[in-house]
């Protein structure tokens, strides 16, 4: 018998290298992964419109857990099996504290189970720019005026690190304040909702326990996942704070560490 029933990967900075790729072997050792019925379920950041060009790359297309841990996705149906947004009230109880505490923060939001996006003005457009009809500019008061499966929050004036503290302390224990960027980005959820409480809810859908997964992750947002999982590994290019927390670390993503752990564990 294999030692765990479940593997769960981040994407970004874990199982794709940088070019955004999956890699010929890390390819391979999801297959055979796959054929011989071991589950991988990605536990990721990025909304649902952004995991079709990571299933484009796949022998298969492998369930989500996405906006960490806010949305669980089945790429077969197409279907939100869960989701756990923040809602109205809690948006314009936490914009309100952040614009207190942070006189330039931008704000957007992931609506409709993360297969939309809403904007401030002041807001940077790195992303979606091939997909133009998923984002919305919209206003101070539209930003509230709906449920949303994540709130994102920048500043021009702190580091990723100090902006990050910064967003927790002011909402104190009201929302779920992470990050996963080299920017000043923070990504705010409802209380209680991590990616380890996504997994958890998939897990004890299709009869898993916490024992049964190996996790692996590159940087905070993963934090909560790696400290629930059976095993955790973190990235040798990982965020200080994961490579402290994971039982072991393995090789970098663009060293296919995801695969080489695999190999050797599952016996591939």
């Amino acid at each position: 018998m294999p030692p765990f029933r479940l593997v769960a990967s981040d994407i970004d900075g874990t199982l794709i290298r940088a070019d955004g790729k999956l890699s010929p072997r890390t390819i391979e050792v999801l297959d055979q992964l796959y054929s011989r019925g071991v589950p991988t379920v990605l536990v990721t950041g990025r909304p649902v419109r952004w995991l079709r060009q990571l299933y484009d790359q796949m022998v298969e297309p492998l369930p989500a857990v996405c906006a960490n841990g806010a949305v669980v996705y089945d790429p077969e149906t197409d279907e939100i099996l869960h989701a756990a947004p923040l809602s109205v009230d809690l948006l314009l109880d936490v914009v309100k504290q952040l614009r207190e505490a942070v006189p330039d923060i931008a704000l957007a939001i992931e609506v409709e189970n993360g297969r939309s996006f809403w904007h401030e003005e002041s807001w940077p457009l790195h992303w979606d720019s091939a997909h133009k009809e998923v984002r919305v500019l919209a206003s101070h008061e539209e930003l509230t005026s709906v449920p949303a499966v994540k709130l994102l929050a920048r500043s021009a004036s702190y580091g990723p690190d100090e902006f990050a503290e910064l967003v927790s302390s002011t909402l104190g224990g009201l929302a779920e304040a992470t990050h996963s960027s080299s920017s000043a980005l923070v990504e705010i959820s409802a209380a209680g909702v991590t990616k380890a409480a996504g997994l958890a809810w998939l897990c004890e859908r299709e009869g898993f326990t916490a024992e049964d997964v190996v996790a692996f992750g590159d940087m905070p947002n993963d934090l909560p996942l790696l400290a629930w999982a059976g095993r955790s590994v973190a990235m040798g290019n990982a965020h200080p704070a994961v490579r402290e927390v994971a039982d072991e670390v393995t090789l970098t993503n663009d060293e296919d560490g995801v695969a080489v752990y695999l190999e050797k564990v599952f016996d591939l």
